[in-house]
């Protein structure tokens, strides 16, 4: 591989920089100012809480539809590295300017945050001066209880594990703990610290006795990495240690959920104690693949080898394979998992060649480390787009990308991709769900 190797994600800026992988689409124009979190339509609507405080505030939909997401995950974005370890640029203060209007923006119109509650905030992440903003954009100053295993009094949980579940409420109030306590235990892959979980909760107020609205309200999965802080304590640290499958009662006080100052916009108050039940979908490791029943590409596709230990694929185009003019695309492995839907974090393992020779010029395998990015909004070259949305979790797909869906005439700096070069792609799509790229 060369030093400086090339991924979907990245795209020369052009002062010759190499832009953020995150908001540079393949053609090398880089929208400095966007974020990788998706906002609904009617949220932009209502121009991030600027609106007359009679006028009664539109509901957000909650059909899953590609145009409605909901991100309940991280507020503040660290910078990321590509998949080919670029150091990303533009880092100033202009960012925590557009996260505090992002912020805004996603405590109006979501229906449940489970935001991020940073431990080290600063000019950088702190929301702009003159932006409305209805929950806390720093921290709690509690520090995070330890879990323990039971209570004394706790409420009671009814209902089947992947649906919405039943929490009683009991006559007495918390004792302020936060308990992690398993409902029903999973077999599949536990949730260490790092791994990638798909997540479903049920939430309620135990002080107002309210019921929130969770993620089976919203009709989609929450996906994180379990212990890594991009989500309140009550969901991130819950999980960890717990397999999938599994369903856990989580007793939340404010130092594990929203802190001291609670949130407002869905009536959470500052000593306010919060019940979740949290399903555990599914668990990825950094290194995982996909598993199945292998169909061969066909024969005017490039023959794909899956190298074990973590190795990249061996990729082998046939001689003389013509550039295609459109995407093309052959599912090796048929998942069985939802479908990604454009909007959506997929987090993914791939390995990329040239058409031409076959040349590997970037493979996630060879770092060991899953790649995750936001799906419709060219945040990764257009074949990855068009070539990912509405695949199921948990399939193999080969791509064939033209130059014209890649890189084009001007591929990255530093690459060993040629100037109107196409592309392959053997890509595991190993989940899908809400969220954002993780900080780095």
């Amino acid at each position: 591989m060369a030093e400086n190797p090339s991924g979907p994600t990245e795209a020369d800026s052009p002062s010759g920089a190499l832009a953020d992988p995150v908001v540079s689409g393949p053609t090398g124009s880089a929208a400095s100012d966007r974020e990788s979190i998706v906002i609904p339509p009617a949220m932009i609507a209502r121009q991030a809480g600027w609106s007359n405080p009679e006028e009664p505030e539109a509901p957000v939909p909650a059909t899953g539809k590609p145009d409605e997401p909901q991100v309940f995950a991280s507020t503040v974005r660290k910078q990321q590295e590509s998949e080919a370890d670029y150091e990303n640029v533009g880092s100033g203060g202009r960012l925590g300017v557009v996260l505090g209007v992002v912020l805004a923006v996603l405590l109006v119109g979501s229906g449940i945050g489970l935001y991020v509650v940073n431990n080290n905030n600063d000019s950088k992440s702190a929301s702009a001066s003159d932006t409305p903003s209805a929950a806390p954009s720093t921290p709690t100053q509690q520090p995070v209880p330890p879990i323990k295993a039971d209570a004394k009094v706790l409420p009671t949980v009814s209902g089947d594990f992947g649906k919405k579940a039943d929490i009683t409420l009991p006559a007495g109030k918390s004792d302020g703990s936060f308990v992690v306590k398993p409902v029903s235990e999973g077999d599949g892959t536990k949730a260490d610290k790092g791994n990638w979980v798909s997540a479903d909760f049920t939430l309620k107020d135990w002080t107002t006795g309210k019921d929130l609205q969770g993620s089976y309200d919203q009709g989609k999965s929450q996906l994180f990495q379990a212990g890594m802080g991009s989500l309140i304590p009550a969901v991130d640290s819950a999980v960890v240690g717990h397999k999938a499958g599994s369903r856990l009662l989580v007793v939340a006080p404010p130092a594990a959920a929203f802190g001291d100052q609670g949130n407002q916009q869905l009536g959470i108050g500052p000593k306010d104690d919060l019940v979740l039940v949290v399903d555990i979908q599914r668990v990825n490791t950094p290194d995982s693949r996909v598993a199945g029943d292998v169909t061969p590409p066909p024969s005017d596709f490039a023959a794909v080898k899956v190298n074990g230990d973590g190795k990249a694929d061996t990729i082998t185009p046939p001689a003389g394979a013509a550039d295609p003019t459109d995407l093309k695309t052959a599912v090796l492995i048929q998942g069985k998992g939802p479908k990604v839907e454009s909007g959506e974090m997929a987090v993914v393992q791939y390995t990329g060649v040239t058409l031409k020779d076959g040349k590997e010029f970037d493979s996630s395998l060879d770092k060991k480390t899953a790649f995750p990015f936001v799906t419709g909004g060219g945040n990764v070259i257009q074949g990855w787009d068009k070539g990912v949305v509405g695949q199921n979790v948990g399939s193999r797909i080969e791509l064939e990308i033209p130059a014209a869906l890649a890189y084009g005439a001007t591929p990255p700096q530093g690459s060993n991709i040629p100037a109107n070069a196409s592309l392959v792609f053997v890509i595991d799509i190993l989940d899908a769900g809400v969220g954002s790229p993780p900080q780095q």
